[in-house]
This record gives structure tokens, sequence and C-alpha cells, in this order.
């Protein structure tokens, strides 16, 4: 605490632009949740500043980030369709659970589970992120061509009889609560059939028709009806928002082209008195807690879900924790993992009790931060002040903003979200594994398994599934590599045999690292480390890789950024022993020869230190 205010100018100005940059997608993901945009700017609000003040990465912005969002989404509608299609009956059990998300992820970052998140291999994430981004862009379609199944009359007409099965069933349950024996007293339940209202069916069968129509899958089998009654308004206010997005960034990235749309195209539609959908109204007041949380709470009501909670505790970890890596990249900083997920558990927990959806660290909003100036809690804490600021001077204001444009943000936020990186990978990538008569990569099978599941089945039970198939494979390799070389041992960190002779005028210029045993999703972060470890005198870095017999995909990016470091600080790379499976890797991608040209690989150490002599030949 005692560096917070090390940096007040740039952590301001950081914040301020974060706070600016996370406005519309607070309200977007609030609408997307189901929960209205109040829930999203509530959520942006108490988790960037709590998650700042007790995390463990001093630059990144957290709030609402597609991933939680689109968890909380199929939260939230299971939640509310077990509850009569009543929001504010089933708003004290959302937010318990949402609750019970953060003080879990207390839980995991005190016990110490924070740092294990690094051994998701990348085929799981890149499946994951993709299926995120696939979510996102189904689910906004509907609402950006000015379509809303609880408003199609026809389509909810459909479930009228279903509507009355379940009302029916409903009245059963409750006599069964009350002891009443349904086949001894059937007048009672005929008594109450017949109070059945018109509206109350109505109401069932709107909320069994906007269940049928949620999610990816729901989205697909609405989108035939969706283009026969498009909203052209809707669709050209949806449409104008993403071309902005996307133009005005190539005029210029300074103002952010999300808060430009969202100001252009709802200016057009209030400006022109337009007849558009506005989002839900947001209170201009300060952000209430609600008691209900406390008040309602049963253990019976919660049992059910411990584990939906469990689930969004454990992606806002992950999502979190992915996001401090790269904060660290940038910085050249170490984040604390466990003291990040209490950071991240608490923003959560108060988030929940005023109201607010749950959230993770954003990548976007923490590169701005840190492009910005950020570099202290402090910027992670004016952001969510600074939203604050915008809730209680332009709430009524904010009201105004037409849904559809909110819909064309998500959507531009689906597409980005998408791993475009594994996506191009996929041609490239070695076929090691046989199904039936087709060959493919075993990292390819893991991300299109986690692809199709978490899109249209459960996002957490996807990821269960990648990393078990992901170890499964893992273990094959190392299982069939060990029987080939069964001699090797475990070495220690020092000289090999054939270096005692290396001169020593040399030491302070060139750095020799030696890597033993496979290059896997498990030891990147130590890999990574490895830049650190390279004395700021050294011209060159020989790396031994005679006893690196496996590498996988994310082995590879994880030498792809390396040697991309390295390459920018001007130090050549010369690899010693490079073993046929990793080096056909490098190949695929260009590593080799684009990073490392075929000159500066050597099979024996002998041979590179003639060439270390001849191209160093002022220090012999």
């Amino acid at each position: 605490m005692k560096n917070l205010f090390s940096n007040i100018k740039g952590d301001a100005f950081g914040g301020i632009t974060a706070g600016i940059v996370a406005l519309p997608l607070a309200l977007a993901f609030g609408v997307s949740s189901g929960l209205g945009p109040t829930a999203g700017l509530y959520g942006a609000i108490f988790i960037s500043f709590f998650a700042a003040l007790f995390g463990g990465t001093s630059t990144q912005i957290s709030g609402p980030t597609a991933p939680m969002t689109a968890v909380s989404m199929i939260v939230i509608a299971g939640i509310i369709a077990t509850n009569d299609g009543d929001v504010n009956k089933a708003l004290p059990v959302i937010l318990t659970v949402f609750l019970l998300a953060g003080l879990m992820q207390i839980g995991l970052g005190v016990l110490g589970l924070g740092k294990y998140i690094r051994y998701i291999p990348y085929p799981v994430v890149s499946g994951f992120m993709t299926a995120i981004g696939v979510i996102i862009l189904l689910t906004q379609i509907l609402p950006s061509l000015g379509y809303y199944p609880k408003e199609d009359m026809e389509f909810v007409d459909t479930f009228k009889p279903q509507a009355e099965e379940v009302i029916l069933e409903n009245i059963l349950k409750e006599e069964a609560g009350e002891g009443i024996l349904v086949l001894e007293d059937f007048k009672e339940t005929l008594n109450r059939a017949h109070e059945i209202s018109q509206e109350a069916i109505l109401k069932e069968s709107q909320t069994l028709a906007a269940k049928e129509a949620s999610g990816a899958l729901g989205a697909i089998k609405a989108f035939p009806k969706a283009i026969q009654s498009i909203n052209w308004l809707e669709l050209i206010l949806a449409l104008g928002t993403i071309f902005i997005i996307y133009g005005f960034k190539r005029i210029t990235k300074a103002v952010p082209s999300t808060l430009v749309a969202l100001v252009v195209m709802s200016g057009i539609a209030v400006g022109f008195g337009l007849n558009y959908r506005p989002i839900e109204e947001i209170p201009s007041g300060l952000p209430i807690p609600n008691l209900e949380i406390f008040t309602s709470f049963s253990i019976s009501s919660i049992t059910p879900y411990v584990f939906t909670a469990l689930t969004l505790a454990l992606l806002g970890a992950i999502d979190s924790l992915l996001t401090s890596v790269v904060a660290d990249n940038m910085t050249k900083t170490k984040h604390k993992p466990n003291k990040e997920l209490v950071g991240q558990g608490i923003g959560n927990s108060i988030a929940a009790i005023f109201g607010g959806i749950p959230g993770a660290g954003a990548t976007i909003r923490t590169v701005v931060n840190i492009t910005s100036g950020g570099k202290t809690k402090l910027s992670g804490m004016i952001a969510g002040v600074m939203l604050l600021i915008i809730l209680l001077g332009l709430g009524p204001v904010a009201s105004q903003i037409p849904a559809a444009v909110l819909a064309g943000i998500l959507i531009t936020v689906g597409i980005g979200v998408m791993d475009y990186k594994g996506l191009k990978a996929i041609p490239a990538l070695p076929r090691d594994v046989k199904i039936g008569p087709f060959k493919m990569s075993s990292e390819v099978l893991i991300m299109i398994v986690v692809l199709l599941l978490s899109t249209f089945w459960n996002l957490v039970y996807a990821v269960g599934i990648g990393l078990v198939i992901a170890s499964l494979m893992f273990m094959k390799k190392i299982g069939d590599l060990t029987a080939e070389r069964s001699d090797v041992k475990a070495l220690k960190e020092e000289a090999w045999a054939d270096e005692g002779e290396f001169p020593s005028n040399l030491k302070e210029e060139v750095f020799i690292k030696h890597l033993k045993g496979p290059l896997f999703f498990g030891s990147t972060s130590d890999f990574q480390a490895l830049t650190l470890q390279i004395p700021e005198t050294a011209k060159t870095v020989i790396l031994r890789l005679g006893r690196m017999q496996y590498m996988d995909q994310s082995g590879l990016y994880a030498m792809e950024d390396m040697l991309q470091d390295l390459n920018k600080k001007g130090i050549e790379v010369v690899f010693v022993g490079l073993l046929k499976q990793p080096k056909y890797m490098m190949e695929r991608i260009d590593i080799i020869p684009d990073l490392i040209p075929n000159e500066h690989i050597f099979n024996k150490f002998n041979d590179c230190m003639q060439w270390i002599k001849q191209n160093i030949k002022d220090k012999i």
C-alpha cells in the first residue's frame, strides 16, 4: 500500500480511460445477462474497486467479462425459470449464488490454489474462448434483429399447453407440501385449477418461449422466425454501431471506438425521435444492498446451486489469472495469484450484495489502463469510482440507450474474444491422432471438443472434459517418449561435460541454458521466466535442447513469445541438439526459419562453439 500513490497522474489517466472503456461493456453485459444494465454497471463499479484494492495484480482492471457473463446468463435464466419467470422472486437466489461464488474464490486463494491455473493447456483455453465468442454472437443476433421471443404472440401461443401442464404441476406440488392427498380431495385441485387466469397462462407461456430461445442452440432455432419479422430500425442501429466500432479504430485509437459508437448511435436515435426499443431504466441514486440475500436465505434454497457457484468461481479465477499473465508480460512484473483470487472474490461478493453481476480481470480494460499510464492498484480503484460518478450523474441519460446498440457492441465483443491464433494454427499442427479413417492433431481435437461442448451444452463440463482428454493424451505421449529414452534422469542446472572448455572471457556475453524434459502446458510458466534469468550483458543465448523430447502447443507459443522478446532486445539465439518432434512443431508455424535460421541450429555443442568463435572474434 505504501506505493499506492507513487504514480498518481498516470494511475488517474489510466483509471479514467479504463472506466470510460468499461461503461458500454458493463451496460451491454448487464443486458445480456438478463438482470438489466444496472446489474452490469454495479458489477463493474464494485469489482473494479475492491478487486484492485485487495488483489495481487497492480495494473488489473476487473469487471463483468464475456466468459463470466455467458455463464451468468445461463445461471440467471435457469433460476428465473424455476421461479415462475418472476425476476424479483428469483433475484435473492441469483445474488446468493453470485455471493457464494465470490466466497469460494476467496477460499481458493486462501488455500493457495491459484498457482495451479497454469496447468490448463492452451487448446482447452482456445476452445473455451472461441466458444464464448460464438455464444455471444448467436445470442445477440435476435436482439440486433429486433426480435424478442416473449413478444412474438404466435410463438408464445405454441407453449400454452405446456404452460398449463407446468401450472398444474405447481398446484400438485403445493398440495403435496400442504399435506393434501389429490386422489382423496380432487375437488380442491379442480377449484385451484379453475382459479388460474389466462394472464397466468400467458405469463408462463412467455417464460417457456424465452427459455426455448435462450442460449446458442435456442437462438439458432429462433433465427428463422426472427428473419421473418425483422425490425429494420433495430437492425440499422446495431449495424451502425458495429460499423463505427471497427471504422473509428482506423482513424484513431486515442478515443475508445466502443464509446464513440454508443454516443453517436444513441444520439441519432434520441435526436431524431426514432421509435426504438430502449434499455431498462437505470436508477440514478447510490447503489443499495439487497438484504433479501440474508433475510430469505435458507440452506435448502441454495443447495441445488452450490456446483453452479463453484463453476463461476473457477471460471472467474481462470479468466482473472490469464489476464494477470498478460499484465505481467506488458509491465515485466509478477502477479501474486492467490492474492489476486482473494481480491476477485471480495469484489464479486460485494458486487453480489449490491445486485451486480459477477466479473473477473478484463484483458482489454487492463491493456488500456497500462498503455494509458496505470501502474498501481490506484488505477483500478479510480476506474470503479469513475463508473460510480457516471451512474450518479448520467443514470437517466443512459436509460435512453437503444437496446440494439448494446447488441451491436456485444457482437464486436464476441468477434474479438475468439482465439484466432489457435484457429489459424489448425492446418499447421501435426496430425498425430487417428479417428476412424481420419487423422487429426490431438491439440485440434481437444479444442474442437471444448468448443462444441461449451457452445451447445455446458461451459464448465466442457473444460473438465477437455482437461481429461489433454491429460490422457499427454500421459500417452510422455509414456511413449520415456519408453524410447528410458535412461533419462533428472539433472541439476550445472555445466555439462562438453562445456568445460568454454572460454571464460565469453561468459558475460554468451548465456547457456539447458532445457530438460518436455516443454508442455505445465512447464510454460517456469519457461517464460527464462528471459528474466538472462544477464543484461548477454548478446547471444545458447539453448541446449537435446533433452527436450516433446513440445505441445502451449510450449510452442511460449517458445515463440520468448524468442520474439529476445529478438526485440537484439539478442541472438542458437539451438543445440534440437530433437525431431520440437523441430517439426517449430517449423510448422515458421519459428524455424523466421526467428531461428537454420544456420543457428547445431547438432553438437562443439559445432556451436566454432560458430561462436567465428562470430565473436574480438573476444577470443
